[in-house]
């Protein structure tokens, strides 16, 4: 994707094509609702639908960037050039905080608001969806502010808001509205979050190794936002409060700024400077 757009437009582009991760709001909307009206095969029918419509659409459509160059090399040797590069494990930890805290909450947050707060299954759901559409919309705003304004600066902004989101929702303050202040500073920080990371990459990856950087931090999210569920429902068990849980998410994202702050910053400098950030 990145050979499709210059350098100062690449954050945003990767922003848009990010907000695909909408989908998470989509399927908690409609796919109780279709089981309970139709069938239990009824979601998956439309998905596969939709997606063959897509395969069809994608190669009608889709083409190369131009003047790309086919990758000669093995997969494995371009996977094991991708993992040598100080990025590729710079993003993935950050993607890890960013984008797997947001799948952690896509998944967990109506149980937790079910626990917490006695609220319905449906009412959690929707209160789910809304959190996800906030973090969707802020995603290509990431990436634009990271075009502007640099992604170190985003991402710090980012990190700060979830850190201090998740203190406050420690002590399980009263839904409305702090409560409802945290969690949807939360989520507009976490796409953001997510944006600017894909950005940096954008920016400290070569050219020729994009694709695979961004798999390889891709991956990284999504082991992110499979831990802490997991977590959390093991602390809810042990302690009978999301208390330990919620600290825990702030401690990593004050972490994660304070890397940002360090050790990423000084590669974005590096490569201002031309040097090599291997």
């Amino acid at each position: 994707m990145n050979a499709w757009f210059p350098p100062e437009r690449r954050g945003l582009a990767i922003g848009i094509f990010g907000a695909g991760m909408g989908g998470t709001a989509i399927s908690a909307l409609t796919t109780v609702k279709l089981v309970d009206a139709h069938s239990m095969p009824t979601p998956f029918l439309i998905t596969a639908a939709v997606l063959a419509l897509y395969a069809v659409t994608a190669g009608l459509l889709l083409r190369n960037a131009p003047g790309r160059t086919v990758p000669t090399e093995p997969l494995g040797r371009r996977l094991a050039a991708a993992l040598r590069l100080s990025i590729t494990w710079q993003a993935s930890a950050l993607y890890a905080v960013a984008f797997g805290g947001y799948v952690a909450f896509s998944v967990y947050l109506p149980t937790y608001l079910k626990t917490g707060y006695g609220l319905t299954q449906a009412d959690a759901a929707n209160r789910m969806a809304g959190f996800v559409l906030l973090a969707v919309a802020m995603r290509p705003v990431g990436g634009w502010l990271s075009d502007r304004l640099g992604p170190i600066r985003v991402l710090a902004v980012s990190l700060a808001v979830v850190a201090v989101g998740a203190a406050v929702q420690s002590f399980t303050p009263s839904l409305a509205p702090i409560g409802t202040i945290a969690f949807l500073s939360m989520a507009g920080a976490l796409g953001a979050g997510s944006g600017a990371t894909f950005a940096l990459v954008a920016l400290l990856t070569p050219a020729n190794k994009v694709g695979s950087v961004t798999g390889v931090v891709g991956a990284a999210g999504g082991l992110g936002g499979f831990v802490p569920p997991l977590v959390m429902g093991s602390l809810y068990g042990a302690y009978g409060s999301y208390a330990v849980g919620l600290a825990l998410l702030a401690m990593v994202a004050a972490a994660a700024l304070a890397y940002t702050l360090t050790g990423v910053r000084s590669a974005v400098r590096a490569s201002e400077h031309g040097v090599s950030h291997r």
